[in-house]
């Protein structure tokens, strides 16, 4: 599979743009485990271009990372193509656009999943955004606003009429947010359209090796894009690409190998966010920081302490601890859920 000139093995995996969480101490953790596509936390064009720094932070991609793109949002098509110019120094190898945010600090302002109520809008940043820089552009939306508008069948033609690389959807409705079930019945549709010639992405409820099969093979998308199912668990793609090897689904590391990724990651988190890289992370383990705050999402998402009998106590003070001695602490004494004597 072909995204411009970007070659993808068979049955290739992306992790999903996701606010607070695809960051590059996140990120480069998934590279390890396999992904084959990166995406950056949303970008929004009009803290861009008024230079906000955690905004241009997140623009902060490494080579080995890559393929990795930065996803946009907005509203204003003026804004989105000179975001998207910015965007472009920082050298990606796909910008995406966002039109399928359903939180309502994004869409209630007529940004991500806000643009499906207003498609002419869409289509104008999606042409302006494709003319304005000279790598692909992808989308990444959802199958409409609500039950009445799935559009997503005719809007998929509009938008790779507007030049776009390759379309990822999200399979539910804005209205949906994230609550029922993925429904992948549209994407297969548009995937089936024979006036579709542009890669199609599928995203919702990947959270198991199963289901990222049979993902491709009843659907058949080009690729699986993977959002929360990693979220806590970085090594779910090579999970799934075992999965695909050999049809037997296990984990690939052991509950003590988990628990060192999950330290590590908030390591990485504390370096991104804390200190710069002349500090010895020994110096600060009794500080309060907050790239242990920012690593609770995966703390709390995490299926590593599935299973552990009477353990609410041991996650509220994990997810409370706030230096990395006391976290680790707790972390190192939680013991495996089978090993448990009776």
């Amino acid at each position: 599979m072909k995204i411009a000139n970007l070659q993808f093995p068979d049955k290739p995996l992306f992790l999903a743009p996701m606010e607070d969480v695809t960051d590059p101490a996140f990120r480069l953790l998934c590279k390890r485990f396999g992904v084959d596509m990166l995406y950056t936390e949303f970008v929004s064009s009009e803290a861009l271009i008024r230079s906000v720094n955690r905004t241009q932070q997140k623009l902060t991609i490494y080579e080995q990372e890559r393929p990795i793109a930065i996803q946009i949002y907005g509203h204003d098509p003026e804004s989105m193509a000179s975001a998207a110019r910015i965007t472009e120094e920082a050298q990606p190898d796909i910008i995406d656009l966002n039109f399928g945010c359903p939180v309502k600090k994004v869409a209630g302002k007529g940004a991500g999943a806000g643009l499906l109520k207003d498609i002419p809008r869409m289509l104008k940043i999606t042409r302006d955004v494709v003319n304005a820089v000279k790598i692909p552009v992808t989308v990444k939306t959802r199958l409409g606003w609500d039950d009445d508008s799935k559009i997503i069948v005719e809007l998929a033609e509009r938008l790779q009429d507007c030049g776009i690389a390759a379309l990822t959807i999200h399979g539910r409705t804005r209205a949906q947010m994230y609550k029922g079930d993925a429904d992948w019945t549209l994407i297969g549709d548009v995937k089936n359209n024979s006036r579709m010639h542009i890669p199609i992405i599928g995203n919702g409820d990947v959270t198991t090796p199963e289901r990222a099969k049979e993902c491709f093979d009843r659907y058949g998308v080009d690729a699986v894009m993977v959002g929360r199912g990693a979220i806590g668990r970085p090594w779910i793609f090579a999970e799934i690409k075992k999965y695909f090897e050999t049809g037997e689904q296990h984990s690939i590391l052991s509950f003590e190998e988990q628990k060192s990724i999950l330290k590590e990651h908030i390591i990485a988190s504390v370096k991104w966010l804390d200190i710069d890289e002349n500090t010895d992370i020994e110096s600060v383990s009794n500080q309060r920081l907050k790239g242990i705050i920012h690593s609770r999402r995966h703390l709390a998402s995490t299926p590593v302490f599935k299973g552990i009998p009477n353990f609410k106590e041991t996650r509220i003070a994990m997810l409370r601890a706030d230096t990395l001695n006391e976290l680790f602490r707790i972390i190192d004494e939680v013991e495996e859920p089978n090993s448990f004597h009776i």
